[in-house]
């Protein structure tokens, strides 16, 4: 398996060389990291031609995270590829063990772990909704973003059919690209935690927007439109949009966003005409 690591970073110097040493301390290393600064000003540049010159660095003017993602996957040269955002950190086993699982299970295409989180430096209980899974795991992806981009590794082949990440969406781009893939594609799962993922940080994407769930149902939108869900997939999907739309609806209401309101009112009679 010739795999490489896929890096976003914007102005993250310091964190980003936290999840580097992460990567240089696996037990299997990687044929290569590929880190795309998305227009940092904080001298990542410096500190990567400084202290990590073997690495394979690219700068884009700040497009976000998914252009970021989307030029690193472009760049790199394997035929596996494994996400890391520069806030997170692996821990030492992590390709190793993945590695293991899919030689045990040639048949899977994406490999996800379960993961530890830390918040604001210390270790919290993850929430049970978020316990990682296995298998077609559609569903479980419709409520909430079920899969964690650092934990993934998974085969070009699988983008090539499925798609990159929808740089449209400024936030909730990963949740899109998971509800395409898982429904294709099952996933393996490794229950123990292969990573520390951190928050509490401003920076943040979750922190950056006020209503994530309008993002997320761009996604449902997008998913149902295209045609090519199961019935029984697209059903649940209806569904999901209707409930994430109803809620938000009752939220910019609230607010007095007549004209978002109005949207969203117009958007669920649609696709309540859909359901069965």
């Amino acid at each position: 398996m010739k795999i490489s690591v896929v890096i976003p970073s914007y102005n993250r110097r310091e964190r980003l060389k936290r999840a580097l040493l992460s990567v240089y301390s696996q037990t299997s290393l990687p044929a290569e990291i590929v880190v795309i600064d998305d227009g940092s000003t904080d001298g990542t540049e410096a500190m990567l031609r400084r202290e990590f010159p073997e690495v394979n660095y690219y700068y884009q003017k700040n497009l976000g995270v998914s252009a970021a993602r989307n030029l690193g996957i472009q760049q790199a040269t394997g035929d596996w590829l494994a996400f890391l955002d520069s806030d997170d950190e692996w821990l030492p086993e992590k390709l190793a063990n993945q590695k293991a699982a899919l030689a045990t299970h040639p048949e899977h295409r994406i490999c996800h772990t379960e993961e530890n989180w830390i918040r604001n430096g210390t270790q919290v209980d993850v929430p049970k909704k978020y316990a990682k899974t296995g298998g077609w795991i559609f569903n479980r992806c419709l409520a909430l973003c079920a899969v964690s981009p650092s934990t993934v590794l998974i085969h070009r082949s699988v983008l090539t059919d499925i798609g990159v990440f929808d740089v449209r969406l400024p936030a909730c781009e990963d949740y899109d690209l998971w509800l395409r893939i898982t429904a294709n594609y099952p996933i393996l799962s490794i229950e123990q935690p292969q990573i520390n993922k951190h928050g509490g940080h401003e920076d943040q994407l979750s922190c950056a927007f006020w209503g994530m769930d309008r993002f997320r149902i761009s996604a449902l939108q997008k998913i149902i439109d295209a045609g090519q869900l199961s019935e029984q997939n697209r059903q649940a999907a209806v569904n999901m949009l209707l409930k994430k739309a109803g809620i938000y609806l009752n939220g910019v209401t609230k607010r007095g966003k007549t004209e978002e309101a109005d949207y969203y009112r117009q958007l669920i009679e649609r696709y309540a005409m859909d359901v069965h």
